[in-house]
């Protein structure tokens, strides 16, 4: 069996300069900690981030934004953390703003291999620039493309030895999304436990999709 388990050491050495990276977490809850505070140690930079939204300036991703290390953002919404708007102004970075419920769907196809979907969210608004609209049934929709990244950093409540991953309430969020639409994977969960512990029908994320887990304080 893969030894899956790491420390945030070793979690540094899949950081790289110009990676798409997406990180779980809505305003912060359900982002990993840990993970977040390696990224930056690393200085790693020109990162595409994909998230739900930028949090704040000292909390979840907003720090990476703070720092100068994000090239792209493209994200749900941005307004809680005004370094995020001060930079896409002048031109420091680029945002992408999606619809929510569209960039939930864009990283579910990304995760499923589907070539993209179709959405009457954002006709007739500023979303559809630069997109194909097509009409079926006398409705307008946006065909919209999937997205994936080179690594996926989640949060979770609980994983065992082999990566089975439980979350935890609304720290849920876009964590189970991303974790298949990454090439490599990177869980860090609050706890691990033995294989076994965690009941099959509990399982949200399945191991097959975890490359590798964060070592929490406790289990090292």
């Amino acid at each position: 069996m893969k030894r899956k388990l790491i420390d945030i050491e070793q979690a540094t050495e899949h950081f790289r300069d110009g990676m798409t990276i997406m990180i779980g977490g809505f305003m912060g809850v359900g982002a990993p900690p840990r993970l977040i505070s390696a990224l930056l140690n690393s200085n790693v930079k020109d990162l595409t981030l994909i998230s739900t939204d930028t949090a704040f300036v000292d909390t979840g991703v907003g720090p990476l934004v703070a720092s100068g290390r994000v090239k792209k953002v493209i994200a749900s919404h941005i307004g809680t953390n005004p370094e995020t708007g001060r930079r896409m102004i002048s031109g420091e970075m680029e945002v992408e703003l999606v619809p929510q419920g569209t960039l939930a769907e864009r990283i579910r196809c990304g995760g499923a291999g589907l070539g993209g979907f179709l959405t009457p969210t954002g006709v007739g608004t500023v979303v559809e620039e630069g997109k194909q609209k097509i009409t079926l049934n006398d409705i307008e929709y946006l065909l919209e493309l999937p997205l994936r990244a080179d690594l996926a950093l989640v949060r979770a409540h609980l994983s065992d030895y082999q990566g089975n991953l439980t979350y935890q309430l609304s720290a849920r969020n876009f964590n189970p999304l991303m974790a298949l639409a990454a090439d490599i994977v990177i869980a860090e969960p609050e706890s691990v436990v033995d294989i076994g512990s965690i009941t099959p029908d509990c399982v949200i994320t399945p191991a097959a999709l975890i490359d590798h887990i964060v070592c929490p304080q406790e289990n090292q």
